[in-house]
C-alpha cells in the first residue's frame, strides 16, 4: 500500500438521470434501483440489487467432505478461484447461491457459457420436456429436434455457411475444424495468435498459446504462432485502432479511418508467413475478441488482410465464436461480422447451450464434402435430442429478450463508465471489449504498463467475492479482470487497501447496471 492511494478513497455519487443511463431498465419490483446512492467511505460495504428468489436449503456434503472428496477423488490440477473454494449450491438468473445461502451476482457466467440466465424459466420447460420424452438416441437414426435446430441455427449464418456438424464442446468443435482445414486444403500448418485459447485437447493445444496450457510432451503438431495485434500491451497501438466505444490511453497520429498499428501487425503476419510455415497452409485460427488472453482486440482491419493473405497460400479461415458468438458482442450476431469478414469455418460452444454440453462447427458445402471424402465423422453424443431442444430453446430466448439489443446497449453503457475509472485510478490501465463481452487491465501504473502482482489481483478478486461479486480473470499474467457476463446480465470489484476506494466503484457501477 502506498500513501498516494490513500488519496483515492474519495466519495462516489451515482446520478440517477445521465444522458448515458440505458434505456433497458430494472423492473418495477427493483424499487428505487435508480435512486442515487449516498456517499460511500471506505469501509462501507454496497448494499445487493434485490432479488425476488429463495433458493432451496442446502441438504448435501458438509463443506469440509466436499474438500476431502475433492482433494482424493478429482483433478489435482488447482483450478479453484478462491483459497477457499466457493461451493454453489443453486442459480436462478443472474444469480448463484453457495451452500450457506449467500448470494452472488453472477458477471462471469460459468466461464462466458449460460448466455440466457441460470436455470432460464423457458430453457428449463422446454429441457424437462424433451426429458420426458426422448433422451438420446444417435447419428444413425433421425430425430426432429436436431433437424429443427440445424435449421434454426443455419438461418443465422450468411452464404455459404450452411453445413452443421453438431459436437459436445469447444475443445472438440475445434479439433474437428483442424481436420476439417487439413483436409480441404490438403496442406498441415495450421496458424493461431499468441495469446489464443481454442482448448486443451491434445490437437487444439497446438493452437492454444497460453503458457500455463503448454506442455513439454509433443502436441497439437502442425501449428504456429503468429504476434497478437495486441493495440494495448503489443509494440504498436493507438487511439483509433479498436473496434469499441472505449479507445487505449496510447497516442498516435493516424487519422481515423487509417490505422499504422494495424499494417504493422500485418508486417509480421506476413513474416510469419515467410519464415514459419510451408509455401502452403491448412489455415488460421482466431477468436473475434481474445477470451482468456483478457479479452483482447485487434486493430479495425488487421483480420480482413490476414484472411486475404491466408487465401493466397491455399488455407482456410476459421472463426472461433466459442466465447464471443450468440449476439455477447451486441452490433452483430456473430464475432467475425464485427470485422467485415466471412470465414470459411465457424466454431462454436459455451454459450450455445446455456451451460448444457453441446458445440458445432459450421462450413461450407465444399468442405464438408472434402472432410465426408476422407473420414466416416461420427460422434455418440453430438446432436442429442436434450442438446438440440435447449439449444433451440436458447435461440428463441436470444430473440424474444432481445438479448443482443441488451448487450448492445449494457455493455456501451458499462464500458464509458468503466473508462471513467481508468481515468481516475492509476491501476486501471486499459478498458476495453465490445458489448458484454469486456476487460479492466490492472497494471502498476499507466506509464510502464506492467501487471499487477498476481497477490493484488487475487485479492481484487477474494474482496468481489466478498462483497457478493463473480468476476473472471484473463491475460498472460492474470492481470485482466474479464466480464464475460450473460447477454442478459452481468459482473466485477475489490477492497484490498491499494484499491479499495476502486474496488467501492466498481462495486455500483456494476449495481447500477445490473438488470432484473
Amino acid at each position: 500500500m502506498t500513501l498516494a492511494w490513500r488519496h483515492l478513497l474519495r466519495a462516489l455519487y451515482l446520478e440517477t438521470s445521465t444522458p448515458g443511463t440505458p434505456k433497458t431498465c430494472p423492473s418495477p419490483k427493483a424499487g428505487a434501483f435508480w435512486t442515487s446512492v449516498a456517499k460511500l467511505g471506505l469501509h462501507t460495504k454496497p448494499s445487493m440489487p434485490p432479488c425476488d428468489f429463495t433458493p432451496e436449503r442446502y441438504q448435501s456434503l458438509a463443506y469440509d467432505r466436499v474438500l476431502e472428496i475433492h482433494k482424493q477423488h478429482l483433478s489435482p490440477v488447482l483450478t479453484a478461484y478462491f483459497s477457499e473454494p466457493l461451493l454453489l449450491h443453486q442459480g436462478h438468473m443472474e444469480w448463484l447461491f453457495d451452500y450457506e445461502g449467500n448470494r452472488y451476482l453472477d458477471f462471469f457466467s460459468g466461464i462466458v457459457t449460460v448466455s440466457v440466465g441460470h436455470c432460464h424459466p423457458k430453457v428449463n420447460a422446454v429441457a424437462q420436456k424433451q426429458l420426458g420424452r426422448l433422451w438420446h438416441t444417435s447419428a444413425v437414426f433421425f430425430h426432429p429436434p436436431i433437424h429443427e435446430y440445424a435449421e434454426k441455427l443455419s438461418a443465422l449464418l450468411p452464404e455459404p455457411l450452411k453445413v452443421i456438424f453438431l459436437l459436445n464442446s469447444g475443445s472438440e468443435a475445434n479439433d474437428l475444424a483442424m481436420l476439417m482445414a487439413r483436409a480441404h486444403s490438403n496442406n498441415t500448418d495450421i496458424i493461431s495468435f499468441r495469446g489464443a485459447y481454442h482448448g486443451c485437447s491434445p490437437y487444439t493445444l497446438g493452437l492454444t498459446n497460453v503458457g500455463f496450457y503448454k506442455m513439454e510432451l509433443p502436441s497439437g503438431m502442425g501449428c504456429q504462432s503468429t504476434m497478437c495485434p495486441d493495440v494495448f500491451r503489443g509494440p504498436w497501438g493507438g487511439s483509433h485502432c479498436r473496434d469499441s466505444p472505449v479507445q487505449t490511453i496510447r497516442k498516435c497520429s493516424c487519422a481515423s479511418d487509417c490505422c499504422q498499428a494495424k499494417d504493422q501487425y500485418i508486417e509480421q503476419f506476413k513474416d510469419t508467413l515467410s519464415t514459419s510455415v510451408a509455401k502452403s497452409i491448412a489455415g488460421f485460427f482466431a477468436e473475434p475478441i481474445q477470451g482468456v488472453n483478457g479479452v483482447v482486440q485487434y486493430p479495425k482491419g488487421f483480420l480482413k488482410e490476414a484472411f486475404e493473405l491466408v487465401r493466397e497460400r491455399g488455407g482456410v479461415c476459421i472463426a472461433d465464436e466459442v466465447q464471443t458468438g450468440f449476439g455477447r458482442l451486441g452490433s452483430h450476431f456473430w464475432g467475425f461480422q464485427t470485422h467485415g469478414v466471412l470465414p470459411d469455418i465457424v466454431t462454436m460452444a459455451k454459450g450455445i447451450g446455456n451451460g448444457f454440453p453441446m458445440a458445432a462447427v459450421v462450413t461450407t458445402p465444399e468442405i464438408a464434402k472434402s472432410l465426408a471424402k476422407r473420414l466416416l465423422h461420427f460422434n455418440t453424443f453430438g446432436g442429442n435430442p436434450m442438446a438440440c431442444a435447449i439449444g433451440s430453446s436458447v435461440l428463441e430466448v436470444i430473440k424474444e429478450e432481445n438479448l443482443q439489443e441488451n448487450s448492445q446497449e449494457v455493455g456501451t453503457y458499462m464500458l464509458l463508465k468503466f473508462a471513467k475509472l481508468r481515468d481516475e485510478f492509476e491501476i486501471v490501465g486499459d478498458v476495453r471489449g465490445k458489448g458484454l463481452m469486456i476487460g479492466i487491465e490492472m497494471v502498476k501504473d499507466k506509464t510502464s504498463r506492467q501487471p499487477l502482482p498476481r497477490e493484488e489481483v487475487n485479492q481484487i478478486h477474494q474482496d468481489c467475492k466478498r462483497m457478493g461479486l463473480l468476476i473472471g480473470r484473463g491475460g498472460t499474467f492474470s492481470q485482466v479482470t474479464r466480464r464475460l457476463a450473460f447477454t442478459y446480465h452481468f459482473r466485477h470489484s475489490a477492497s484490498h487497501p491499494r484499491c479499495a476506494s476502486l474496488n467501492q466503484k466498481l462495486i455500483l457501477q456494476w449495481k447500477y447496471s445490473v438488470l432484473p
